[in-house]
């Protein structure tokens, strides 16, 4: 969990209610697959979070759902991966430990880290997309390892109150499925196309 920065230059905000964000969203995303595959590099979601807190449950949603498209259709098995699902979740007391397995099973690895954020109120609901690595667990105070050549986020709440942990645990599951069904079916959708 992480808080988004305001460089527009570097984090692109997608309106998940807006009927053209998804293929905005996709039309950046791809250019990160094309750079993995063009480069013979694995391309590696690291999906981050836990399913105990509704608001940290996004990263384990779309790990699942994208690990669920890669078993039924098997397509890219030998280039595409996924680390962080609802049965196997990445959060903060396993993440060292996950990216260390991930550059020890893949040579030069491209990795796309997912992660739910907070930010501020007319934000609740977005998808951002950034080049350079996430920082996760800085939105609840935690000092986690930067991990990614790209980023993704769906901003579940704002970061407003003095509980943060609280506010992850009271956020609506509502919020967190779109987000989660936006970032997986555009993911999806790509790798069809793949």
């Amino acid at each position: 969990m992480f808080f988004t920065k305001q460089d527009p230059n570097t984090i692109h905000y997608y309106d998940t209610q807006d009927p053209k964000a998804k293929q905005k969203f996709s039309g950046i995303l791809i250019s990160h697959f094309k750079k993995a595959f063009a480069a013979q590099r694995p391309l590696v979601f690291l999906c981050i979070g836990s399913d105990r807190a509704t608001g940290d449950a996004l990263g384990p949603l779309i790990g699942q759902n994208i690990q669920q498209f890669k078993n039924k259709k098997r397509v890219l098995t030998h280039t595409l991966f996924v680390y962080g699902s609802l049965s196997k979740p990445v959060h903060a007391m396993n993440l060292s430990e996950t990216v260390n397995l991930i550059y020890q099973n893949h040579a030069y690895p491209y990795i796309i880290a997912i992660d739910a954020s907070l930010g501020i109120q007319k934000h609740i609901g977005y998808v951002t997309l950034g080049h350079g690595p996430l920082t996760p667990g800085i939105g609840v105070g935690k000092r986690l390892p930067a991990v990614g050549d790209a980023h993704i986020t769906g901003i579940v709440n704002t970061g407003n109150g003095a509980d943060l942990n609280q506010i992850l645990q009271t956020t609506h599951l509502s919020t967190v499925v779109e987000l989660s069904d936006f970032v997986s079916d555009s993911i999806v959708n790509i790798l069809q196309q793949c």
